[in-house]
């Protein structure tokens, strides 16, 4: 069986980017085997779910796409692979944050407020 490969280049500079800080922050290899998985099998995640989980301050990693379905009462840190129209205008709106996964890898220092929400 012939195996599929992904052509998304974003992702694969994604994938570099969380694999080489893997070995300073092993949170970071459980980011990257969730979005190294298909498509279809990536996780996507609700406002509400993550106003569920988080607490304010806390940078939230999701390793797939945020939906706009819910709200948010907290003002949080998401980084996601992709968000959606709705989700992103909803956590600006709170006085949260917006980054890449790939800018959060560079950007966050301190790992003991990130939670990975699937």
């Amino acid at each position: 069986m012939r195996r599929v490969v992904t052509t998304n280049e974003a992702l694969h500079e994604t994938l570099k980017a969380l694999r080489s800080k893997a070995r300073e922050r092993p949170v970071l290899d459980r980011v990257a085997e969730l979005l190294s998985r298909p498509a279809r099998r990536r996780p996507e995640v609700n406002l509400s779910k993550i106003n569920r989980y988080a607490s304010d301050g806390d940078i939230v990693l999701v390793p797939g796409k945020v939906l706009g379905s819910g709200r948010l009462n907290k003002k949080v840190t998401v980084a996601a692979f992709t968000f959606s129209a709705g989700a992103a205008e909803k956590i600006a709106s709170a006085g949260g944050r917006i980054l890449t996964l790939r800018d959060a890898v560079s950007e966050v220092q301190d790992y003991s407020k990130v939670k990975i929400i699937v």
